[in-house]
């Protein structure tokens, strides 16, 4: 039985589990230590809290909800990519090539750059499709 590695597609998907707890953060930071009634965070009603936030409060949880909605398409096409036999390094560099676009697209979001953040969707939505297709033959 051939000796199985953690490959860096992989170490990809971890971080892109990571990520939308990342963009959740992002949403609370510098609300932890204000009291409820001061617009603290809200931990018995946190879903209720978020939702009531505006600004780059609420597009870092729009992004968190949009980044939880990508993970089963990229967890599927890295595993399907796998299962076929794919070359990993290109796996690899797709899967790295998908997180960072992701990552741009968390910051672009935030920052209320609409058309770029689009964009940079796109681009993760196509560098997924390539990943579910790599292996194809």
């Amino acid at each position: 039985m051939p000796h199985a590695h953690f490959t860096l597609a992989y170490w990809c998907l971890l971080a892109a589990a990571i990520l939308p707890i990342v963009c959740a953060g992002l949403a609370k930071s510098g609300t932890f230590g204000k009291s409820r009634r001061e617009g603290g965070f809200d931990n018995h009603d946190p879903r209720g809290w978020l939702a009531r936030q505006t600004d780059w409060r609420a597009r870092a949880n729009a992004a968190q909800a949009n980044t939880f909605e990508a993970l089963p398409f990229f967890f599927a096409a890295v595993i399907i990519a796998h299962q076929l036999g794919a070359v990993q390094a290109r796996i690899d560099l797709l899967c790295f090539l998908w997180l960072l676009l992701r990552a741009m697209y968390v910051i672009l979001y935030v920052g209320d750059m609409a058309m770029a953040r689009t964009g940079v969707w796109i681009g993760a939505l196509v560098v997924n499709i390539a990943i579910l297709f790599i292996g194809y033959r």
